[in-house]
């Protein structure tokens, strides 16, 4: 279950769509993010069918990590046309690496409402940095 929370940052990027995105730990940030570029993409109540895979990722720094992370969820929505809105990620801090469990559906043009195409994650104002709270992520979509 999702705790986390994200926004859309309209007054950041113009042309792409920025994200603020909280999460109470890291596993619950890497979810709220998934959840959050699949909203961006699509309607997900409108996908089509039942899709599950895992998925694990290492990278050099954590921040890279997300990168990598946001950036594997496109890819899988341009090579299968698959938006996973639902995530259960546990991420280890060193070295970084995650491992996730994604729930979604398939792109069905009849019947998926779609949003923006989502077709990459910039290094631009790109942050990942821990807060009282939690963890804190300023991710910008290029769209």
């Amino acid at each position: 279950m999702i705790v986390g929370t994200w926004q859309v940052l309209e007054a950041i990027a113009i042309a792409d769509c920025a994200l603020q995105i909280d999460g109470r730990d890291l596993g619950d940030l890497f979810a709220t993010a998934a959840h959050a570029l699949a909203d961006v993409m699509v309607d997900p109540r409108t996908l089509a069918g039942h899709a599950e895979r895992t998925i694990r990722l290492e990278a050099s720094a954590l921040d890279l990590l997300l990168y990598d992370w946001l950036s594997e969820l496109i890819f899988l929505k341009d090579s299968e046309q698959l938006i996973f809105p639902r995530a259960e990620v546990s991420v280890r801090v060193t070295p970084p690496a995650l491992d996730a469990r994604i729930i979604g559906g398939r792109i069905d043009r009849a019947h998926t409402v779609l949003r923006a195409d989502a077709k990459a994650v910039t290094l631009h104002q790109f942050s990942l940095e821990p807060r009282a709270a939690g963890w804190y992520a300023r991710v910008i979509i290029d769209i």
